[in-house]
């Protein structure tokens, strides 16, 4: 695998599924053939989460492809550095997830945020839910932070909430 032209081969496959679901298409695993499959995975990625850009991208303009490419270099340094290249068995149980009103000093969405970061961050996030959605979007603007920012925090912090709760307060009341 050639690691330099990650970003070119990413744009490539963003391009592809932006325009396939423009063009009506639907279903993440239609968007690629099995080697692009085999890509993705060797980098930590599926085709669901681009499925996941092309359809927010074509529905609300966003987030865009240097969002997503910023969010996915962040969980790919994490799958092959943190995971040595080895994707996880575990899936997020999106009944267990904090309720999207559920509220932390005051901060509503972080308590489920944090949480879907982690699986983000470890490629354990279901098919229903993607990391800097519509709602992710609307907290993290409304915080002056950046999608990726906010998950290498988590990677940061990965077994310190209250360390993640503290610098997110920080930032919110800077930006006040």
């Amino acid at each position: 695998m050639k690691h330099y032209d990650f970003p070119q081969q990413f744009h490539a496959r963003y391009d592809q599924a932006v325009a396939l679901y423009a063009m009506g298409q639907r279903g993440a695993d239609t968007f690629f053939d099995a080697s692009q499959h085999a890509y993705l995975a060797a980098n930590g990625l599926s085709a669901q989460n681009l499925y996941d850009y092309a359809e927010d991208q074509s529905n609300y303009g966003e987030p865009g492809y240097d969002q997503a490419l910023a969010i996915e270099l962040v969980r790919r340094d994490y799958f092959l550095n943190a995971q040595g290249g080895r994707a996880s068995a575990t899936v997020l149980d999106e009944a267990r997830m904090p309720a999207k009103t559920d509220a932390v000093r005051g901060i509503e969405w972080l308590p489920r945020l944090i949480p879907k970061a982690k699986a983000k961050l470890r490629g354990e996030l279901p098919a229903s839910l993607m990391f800097c959605c519509g709602g992710d979007r609307r907290f993290l603007k409304a915080h002056d932070i950046l999608p990726a920012e906010f998950l290498s925090l988590v990677w940061r912090h990965e077994t310190n909430d209250d360390a993640i709760i503290d610098w997110v307060a920080r930032r919110s009341a800077a930006g006040k």
